[in-house]
């Protein structure tokens, strides 16, 4: 064969690879057909293996899993033993449940005091990572596992860490929204809902999640924020994070799968604003894209394309719905101090019927 034609060959088939590399891989396509499975029943639910398996998608198949495992069943074992040996002041109907919340919220939250052979040693718990909150740098900085690595995490991590604990011991917890940020909200018999906010390890009211000026109340109606996930939802939240593992992997893809986790997640929550974003800011990125091919930054121009006026009317319909359902943004370093303020005005926010 010529050598010049063997060149190209070899080029083409790099080329082709590097493309089914990134359409088609199969780490992102079997986490999403796992989680696919789960919500429409054809496997057991388990909020757990869905989040490894999307962590495992981004880490190509080299997450170490049975370690993952092991550490959650020794914190699962913790928390039991916390339900078995300590009695609280709780004698509502549901107090084997509240018992669980708070044997998985000191594992989370509080030092504890421990006996091994004879000897006692503290037990320390969770702390907040203020590095790389958002994941910029690293996505796996939001991940589960690097929370159970390295005992610091975030919004995103702590409170999945904190489900999947809350499962492991045959207890519900529901995730909840807010702008940039995740946090855990129970229904009890004696106060009713009641907000669980991991990073600062208080209770907080309502009120501190709306005080930032970013929650409008169309977003509390529609369930954009401050809304219970079920457990189907909070899938649909795993899916948006694959699409968001799938990008940062292959950040020249063609936007199908990343469009396809969306898709799925809106049918199951229709105001999951994240998975809206994801949607919009995919149809985005196709325009920006055909806006490349003809090599124009005319908006005008591009327009002349059926297919870049179809994309173009679409991602602003999109945008327009997620305005009008309430969805507003937080810009970073605000959501930074918001975060913070819960420390700093406790007394100000902190939900008092557990002081009763």
């Amino acid at each position: 064969m010529d050598k010049k034609l063997k060149d190209i060959y070899i080029f083409l088939f790099i080329l082709t690879s590097a493309f089914l590399t990134a359409q088609e891989n199969h780490f992102y396509t079997d986490a999403y057909q796992t989680i696919d499975n789960m919500l429409n029943d054809k496997e057991p639910y388990s909020f757990k293996t869905a989040v490894f398996i999307v962590e495992n998608a981004y880490y190509q198949g080299k997450l170490d899993t049975e370690e993952l495992n092991r550490k959650i069943k020794f914190l699962a074992n913790f928390c039991n033993q916390l339900v078995a040996n300590r009695k609280l002041n709780y004698t509502e109907r549901d107090q084997e449940k509240v018992s669980k919340y708070a044997a998985v919220y000191t594992v989370m939250c509080q030092t504890t005091p421990v006996i091994i052979k004879n000897d006692t040693v503290k037990y320390k718990p969770f702390t907040y990572d203020f590095e790389d909150v958002f994941g910029h740098k690293e996505l796996s900085n939001l991940f589960v596992s690097k929370l159970l690595d390295t005992q610091k995490g975030n919004c995103n991590s702590m409170p999945y860490l904190y489900k999947i604990l809350a499962e492991e011991i045959g207890a519900d917890a529901n995730l909840a929204l807010a702008p940039n940020h995740v946090y855990i909200k129970h229904n009890i018999k004696s106060i009713g809902w009641f907000n669980t906010e991991l990073t600062s390890g208080i209770f907080p009211i309502d009120a501190w999640l709306s005080a930032s000026g970013f929650i409008h109340l169309d977003a509390i109606k529609n369930g954009v924020f401050m809304k219970a996930l079920n457990n189907k939802e909070s899938l649909a939240l795993l899916l948006v994070d694959l699409a968001n593992a799938y990008n940062r992997s292959f950040p020249d893809n063609d936007g199908n799968f990343p469009l396809k986790c969306a898709e799925r997640a809106i049918q199951i929550h229709p105001y999951l604003a994240n998975a809206l974003l994801l949607q919009a800011e995919t149809h985005t990125k196709q325009f920006q894209k055909l806006m490349k091919e003809q090599n124009t930054k005319d908006i005008q121009a591009t327009l002349s394309n059926p297919k870049a006026k179809e994309l173009f009317d679409l991602m602003n319909k999109e945008y327009t719905h997620i305005h009008k359902i309430g969805y507003r943004s937080m810009p970073e370093e605000m959501y930074l101090d918001w975060l913070v303020s819960l420390k700093t005005e406790r007394a100000k926010y902190e939900d008092t019927r557990f002081l009763k």
